[in-house]
């Protein structure tokens, strides 16, 4: 299969990594130094089964690529629409575009652009990119994609290259769940530079997850959403899977990349705006993250 990956960052380098391992053709397209080292020596996947260099081709420019079968849609939520525009000219009339970003409004925003096939998928992947052409593998690795005509075909194929993918009907209660565990952690993490797993040692901290968690739920409700009533455990739960992983938010600010925290716990707090309720951790979590953007004092830390 003629697969792309559009945002070759973490997420995208791992998923790519492994369609690569299971012999798809595959072109990564990214920032022009991980271009330029993955063109020069192949992706560098690190993992604990496999460590090594994987053959692979990379672009800077969406208008590089061959027409693919599958896009692996994976830039951050601000670049969204833009990205979408200009993949649009190069599509097939039956590409089909998986969207592995996070928030919850990513696939609604893609099916008004492109009239492609657009699954929704929540991702549970530690993984991080230590160098230019570089992605390690610190955890997990599974999907759950939105249910549509293409879905069980998909789910197959990202399982046979060692993908677990399960697809689930109500998948828009899958991502909410993915968003509060983003709305819990994310900034905290970003903002002192610190792993999940240190982060809870910290007096407090798991009383302000509760905090984002509980508004969260209010949120999601007055949206129409019905969320599992363990959620709350479940997320407070989460360090101890993830101990040594520090938060996607966390590692764009550590490189002076833009934050999606607009899109995380900002989102919330303009749902909260519209449905006339409170959000005032999920709040003061999003203007956390915007001064330390604004101050860059988390940058090459």
């Amino acid at each position: 299969m003629q697969v792309a990956v559009i945002g070759a960052g973490a997420v995208g380098c791992y998923y790519g990594a492994m369609l690569l391992r299971a012999g798809h053709d595959l072109t990564l397209v990214g920032r022009r130094a991980h271009v330029e080292a993955i063109n020069a020596h192949g992706l560098r996947f690190e993992s604990a089964a496999f460590t090594g260099f994987i053959p692979a081709k990379a672009v800077t420019e969406i208008a590089e690529l061959t027409p693919p079968d599958l896009v692996l849609f994976a830039v951050k939520s601000g670049d969204t629409d833009e990205t979408a525009r200009t993949l649009k000219s190069i599509l097939k009339p039956d590409s089909i575009v998986l969207s592995l970003q996070n928030g919850v409004d990513n696939p609604e925003r893609l099916r008004k652009i492109l009239s492609q096939p657009v699954i929704a998928a929540a991702v549970y992947v530690a993984t991080e990119m230590p160098g230019p052409g570089h992605v390690k593998h610190n955890g997990r690795g599974e999907l759950i994609i939105g249910a549509g005509p293409h879905s069980a075909e998909l789910a197959r194929l990202l399982s046979e290259a060692h993908v677990p993918t399960t697809v689930a009907d109500d998948i828009d209660a899958v991502q909410w769940s993915k968003l509060i565990n983003n709305c819990a952690y994310n900034a905290l993490s970003a903002v002192a530079g610190i792993a999940y797993g240190e982060m809870v040692k910290v007096e407090g901290a798991s009383q302000i997850v509760t905090n984002a968690v509980t508004e969260c739920l209010a949120v999601a409700k007055a949206c129409g959403v019905s969320l599992p009533g363990d959620l709350l455990d479940k997320t407070l739960g989460l360090p101890a899977s993830m101990p040594a992983q520090q938060s996607s938010t966390s590692q764009d600010l550590g490189r002076g990349k833009p934050s999606e925290i607009d899109f995380l716990n900002g989102f919330i707090v303009r749902k909260g705006i519209e449905h006339g309720i409170p959000t005032p951790t999920n709040h003061a979590l999003q203007v956390m993250v915007k001064l330390v953007e604004r101050s860059g004092s988390r940058q090459g830390r």
